[in-house]
Formats: C-alpha cells, structure tokens, sequence
C-alpha cells in the first residue's frame, strides 16, 4: 500500500438542542438545561455534531487550459 498524504483537519464538537436549534457550550451545559424545572428539555432533545474543517491542499496535479 503507498503511504497517502496527511491532510491537516480539525474536529469540533457541537451540542444542539433537536427542537430549538440552540447551541450550547459544552454537553455539562446542555445537561443543566435539562436539570432546570423552568425549561421543557428533555434527555430526548439532545444531538451532536462533529464538524470537520479540512485545509485546502494542493494534490500536486496541473492542469492545462
């Protein structure tokens, strides 16, 4: 097998709420929403994400016009 290239990327982890949409800081944060009595969020409500970022490289291939 060729050794393949190493892309540089980062991963961030997003915590939503599925109704609402809103994005919390942290799942601690998400898990005080649904502690707190004066909100209806539930454990039902919960999503993550992990979004990745890829920097854009060159694969070395020219083109011609």
């Amino acid at each position: 097998m060729s050794d393949l290239p190493k892309i540089p990327a980062t991963a961030k982890e997003v915590i939503k709420h599925k109704r609402t949409g809103k994005v919390y800081a942290s799942k601690v944060d998400f898990d005080n929403d649904v502690a707190d009595p004066n909100t209806d969020t539930s454990v039902d409500d919960f999503r993550q994400d992990l979004e990745i970022k890829v920097t854009k490289v060159s694969m070395g291939a020219a083109t011609k016009e």
